[in-house]
């Protein structure tokens, strides 16, 4: 399988129906990150593709819509642009449902808590329930990880048919983020197999060293997987064998909980 960086053969093109203005605001919009909280109108123009004057006057209308503030010089991000993101989770009522659920595995395995969806190649986190700071990452609600070196990540792509599975791979940076991480697309593609069989996944240190991540699925009415949820350790603390052991019963019962919940909220 090639190890190359290209867009997927799914992605939607451009045509009739696409208004590139709202496209160009949304690259604006994302242009800001913890790296570049705040940037000049030329950083936002070089991050976001586009000219100086469509980077001005997009970041102008969201200041004007409240989204963006300035002081002249500097542009930033207002807590107002939350308001996008709250917009989806308060219209899943799955998030809702699992957040006591989490809070309850957490205390019960001592381990920290996380449920993410998947976005193209990468996870989303849409909630997390810390128990200690278990990554060197800053992690919250709206943070995103690469699926290929992720438990949750895994078992995402297992719940897509094979020739997405590649496809989604194909269109990954596969990088070595420490020693174990598995790059390599065949092996990649078996592992992500084997937590389609098994109906859980555990990734050792191969997102970060000394971070052990065990996850499983939660399902939708119609029997897809619509997150993932994990439980988070270390190393030196918990070898993978005694997770798996202690840990995972919990997990999926936790996972199946979540499902139920879901189903019924759903009118199944």
């Amino acid at each position: 399988m090639a190890n190359t960086a290209t867009r997927s053969e799914a992605a939607p093109q451009p045509g009739d129906s696409y208004v590139q203005s709202f496209a160009r605001g949304l690259e604006v919009i994302r242009s800001f990150s913890a790296e570049a909280p705040e940037q000049t109108l030329s950083e936002v123009a070089a991050r976001s593709g586009l000219t100086r004057a469509g980077a001005r006057r997009i970041l102008l209308t969201l200041q004007t819509l409240g989204y963006v503030h300035s002081d002249g010089k500097l542009f930033r991000l207002t807590p107002r642009i939350l308001d996008l993101g709250f917009a989806y989770l308060s219209s899943m009522p799955i998030w809702n449902l699992a957040e006591p659920v989490m809070e309850a595995l957490a205390t019960r395995t001592g381990e920290s808590c996380s449920a993410a969806v998947l976005d193209a190649q990468e996870i989303v986190y849409v909630i997390r329930v810390h128990t200690h700071k278990i990554l060197s990452l800053n992690l919250g609600v709206g943070s995103r990880l690469p699926a290929y070196c992720t438990s949750m990540g895994r078992l995402l792509l297992a719940g897509l048919p094979d020739a997405e599975i590649e496809a989604r791979l194909r269109a990954s940076e596969l990088k070595a983020r420490t020693r174990h991480t598995l790059t390599d697309g065949e092996a990649l593609l078996g592992e992500i197999r084997r937590a389609r069989e098994q109906g859980w996944c555990l990734v050792d240190q191969e997102l970060e060293e000394g971070l052990i991540s065990m996850a499983a699925p939660v399902y939708g009415k119609g029997g897809e997987v619509v997150a993932a949820l994990n439980i988070s350790g270390q190393a030196n603390r918990t070898d993978p064998a005694t997770m798996q052991r202690e840990m995972l019963p919990a997990l999926r019962e936790a996972a199946q909980t979540i499902t139920r919940l879901l189903r019924a909220g759903s009118g199944r």
